[in-house]
């Protein structure tokens, strides 16, 4: 897990490098080439434009092309990430609309607990289903076990949590009755008492 920090962090640094450089070359570049020519005579700089005018004109054209790449990157991104949240949250919308029993007592769960986290074997079925829906979020506290199912922390993602209702997870409206209780009990999914218990055999 380090490897990829370093390189993260090796990677913003020669970025930030690369930044100031055009910084700096697009500055003096701008400078040279559009200094009055009064200031050109005082610092003797009349040879520099017949020179190194070329290079100069290059440097500026350079310093302006990385910014406007840069900018269009930005703007890019900023479009693809709007995208990706549109197709996400249509995605949930979709989910929500076709949830399954097990699905929904699980998403039930949450409330039930009180809890914006649980713990979850991975490999379950409705779990894969809501997570590649966007529906929940795995949040870390990965555990492999030799024997049984891996577990990790799972939230409800933001948008999806925000769609949920009591209709829509069939949760009693006010304080549940004892035979609601019981029924809700009932329908809990065993993997989620199972996952919470202490487990030895891990990997």
């Amino acid at each position: 897990m380090l490897l990829p920090s370093l390189t993260v962090l090796t990677q913003s640094r020669i970025r930030a490098l690369l930044t100031l450089l055009m910084i700096w070359l697009g500055l003096l570049c701008g400078a040279a080439l559009f200094m009055p020519t009064q200031w050109a005579g005082a610092l003797h700089l009349e040879s520099l434009h017949q020179k190194l005018g070329f290079l100069l004109g290059l440097g500026l054209i350079v310093s302006i092309s990385y910014f406007a790449s840069l900018l269009l990157y930005v703007i890019t991104a900023k479009l693809l990430q709007t995208v990706q949240f549109t197709q996400q949250g249509k995605k949930i919308s979709a989910k929500l609309a076709i949830l399954d029993a097990a699905e929904r007592a699980l998403l039930r769960e949450f409330f039930l607990q009180s809890t914006n986290k649980l713990t979850l074997p991975q490999n379950e079925a409705c779990v894969e289903a809501l997570v590649r829906s966007y529906v929940l979020e795995c949040v870390g506290n990965e555990q492999h076990y030799a024997i049984q199912a891996s577990t990790a922390d799972y939230k409800i993602s933001a948008k999806a949590r925000s769609q949920l209702t009591r209709q829509l997870l069939r949760l009693p409206a006010g304080n549940p009755s004892e035979d609601e209780m019981q029924q809700l009990i009932k329908a809990r999914p065993a993997f989620v008492t199972s996952a919470m218990t202490p487990r030895k055999n891990a990997a």
